[in-house]
């Protein structure tokens, strides 16, 4: 066995070119392994991809980087700069949050300048901020640096881990938490609202998210020059450039499964890829439902999956502007425009199937600080406004009311923030959770796999190191530690911690729970 083992690098199939298992790949091929991957897509990036029409260029998913250091550390371990291969740019202001009765609060890096906007709004919660961001600061580090960076795959892990929970007051959600240290309505929406970037209801999601506020006052907010499509293209030249393989327009249909172990996959034309290692950066719910449908598993069952709770549906217009590029000086790269209502909108979204008349909206304007997104003088724009995923009774018949609810959008955008828009419109397209479905497989058509509530967290979640066959790993939103940037990324940390060295890869059992 040694000698055959030595004979070739052991073989690793990567499912998805998402952000997560790009990571994944870089990192398996930076241990000496043979890597596939595998995506149905006709360009590296999954939700974090882009698409291209009429000179326009809409980034499909995630529009802002955090903690870059993951990324630096990602580049290096596999022997590259990443800062000579990403242009990475800060934004200040991160955003420009603006409610209905036309006051705003702009999110930046310099602590003073936050609590000047803390003060302009509500001069009696200056004392709260400075508490909150103390807060903030301490769980990023058991949050982040400590459990989001290591397998939490052993019930002892948890064990070990409750102590702080309570200390922490994890019980406690991100809102509760805000509202403990601010009273301005406005404050508490500023303070709390980051969980939906991850797809999780700012009212029930565990306080240990505040860190997030953290995260941007340490390290910013950053824009990769060319979207995060160009940053997943260098990931994915960076893996063929360790040797590996990129599969695009190719759909895997199934794990193969042999005496409890992975032993490869089967595609949807019938073509059989063996490896020593499976890694799957579909969605959890999807790996386990669908790519593993022929195995009998013991925890994540379709009956369990069925009781999961979702994270929220999104509805995203991309959409051009004809010479505009001067246009609404005041309205920056990121705009968050809240409608009348928070607690009740977030309650309707994450809880019901109707859509609601009203709604938020998350505005991207890339083409202030990268030009090369639109043709010239020309703007690129994304509206974003969450709604709920598809497995509510109930939910919405999206092929009717896409026209219906683009124009409520558009009446909010052309009164509250770009007036005059709408005649300048050029290219178009638009995603509804039905699109996430059937683009994505994502289950319910949901935005972000599986909400981070604290028992569908840490140890809850599905394991980067599956409980139900052997060699077969999980990386991406559905996994520890969870969805967004940076979390995808670091569960491509977490997963090169479980993986054997390649030279034992097909001997090696998987890291068990004792």
């Amino acid at each position: 066995m040694e000698s055959n083992l030595s004979a070739r690098p052991a073989h690793a199939v990567v499912i998805g070119a998402g952000l997560g298992g790009l990571a994944s790949a870089m990192r398996l091929g930076a241990r000496g392994y043979r890597v596939t991957v595998i995506d149905r897509l006709d360009v590296p990036g999954g939700r974090g991809s882009a698409i291209w029409k009429d000179g326009h260029r809409f980034d499909l998913g995630p529009t802002i980087v955090t903690v870059p250091q993951i990324f630096k550390e990602l580049w290096a371990a596999c022997g590259r700069d990443f800062h000579a291969e990403v242009d990475l740019r800060p934004l200040d202001p991160f955003y420009e949050i603006r409610w209905p009765d036309g006051s705003t609060f702009r999110a930046q890096q310099d602590t003073d300048a936050m609590i000047d906007e803390v003060r302009r709004l509500s001069p009696g919660d200056v004392a709260g901020y400075r508490r909150f961001l103390k807060d903030s600061e301490a769980r990023y580090w058991f949050g982040f640096e400590d459990m989001g960076r290591r397998s939490m795959h052993r019930f002892a892990d948890l064990l070990r881990a409750i102590p702080r929970f309570v200390a922490f007051r994890a019980d406690r959600s991100v809102h509760a938490h805000a509202a403990s240290r601010v009273k301005d309505p406005r404050l508490r929406m500023a303070l709390s609202f980051h969980p939906l970037f991850i797809g999780g209801d700012p009212f029930n999601v565990t306080s240990m998210y505040i860190l997030v506020s953290h995260l941007e006052k340490e390290f910013g907010v950053h824009y990769a020059m060319g979207g995060v499509v160009e940053m997943a293209r260098r990931m994915a030249a960076v893996i063929e450039d360790q040797g590996g393989l990129m599969r695009l327009r190719t759909e895997v249909d199934e794990i193969t499964v042999a005496k409890g172990r992975a032993t490869g996959v089967r595609l949807k034309t019938g073509e059989r890829i063996d490896a020593d290692i499976v890694v799957s950066n579909a969605d959890a719910g999807f790996t386990y439902d669908h790519l593993l449908r022929n195995h009998v598993r013991r925890r994540w069952t379709t009956r369990k999956l069925k009781r999961a709770r979702w994270s929220m549906g999104l509805f995203v217009w991309y959409f051009g502007t004809k010479g505009t590029a001067g246009m609404w000086p005041g309205v920056g790269h990121h705009t968050i425009l809240n409608g009348p209502r928070y607690r009740e909108l977030v309650r309707e979204v994450f809880g019901q199937g109707a859509v609601a008349e009203d709604m938020s909206i998350y505005l991207h304007r890339p083409s202030v600080t990268d030009p090369s997104c639109a043709p010239e003088g020309d703007d690129t724009f994304y509206a974003l406004a969450p709604v709920p995923h598809l497995g509510h009774a109930g939910s919405a018949d999206w092929d009717a009311l896409t026209e219906t609810f683009r124009a409520r959008m558009t009446a909010i955008l052309d009164a509250q923030l770009i007036p005059g828009f709408a005649d300048r419109l050029t290219a178009q397209e638009t995603f509804t959770p039905a699109t996430f479905r059937d683009r994505y497989l994502s289950p319910h058509g949901t935005g972000f796999s599986i909400e981070p509530r604290i028992l569908q967290s840490a140890w809850f979640r599905p394991h980067n190191v599956s409980e139900e066959v052997e060699n077969l790993y999980l990386t991406g939103a559905g996994t520890h530690p969870g969805a967004g940037l940076p979390g995808v990324i670091s569960s491509a940390e977490v997963l090169a911690q479980l993986v054997p060295d390649p030279e034992f890869a097909v001997a090696a059992p998987r890291p068990v729970a004792p």
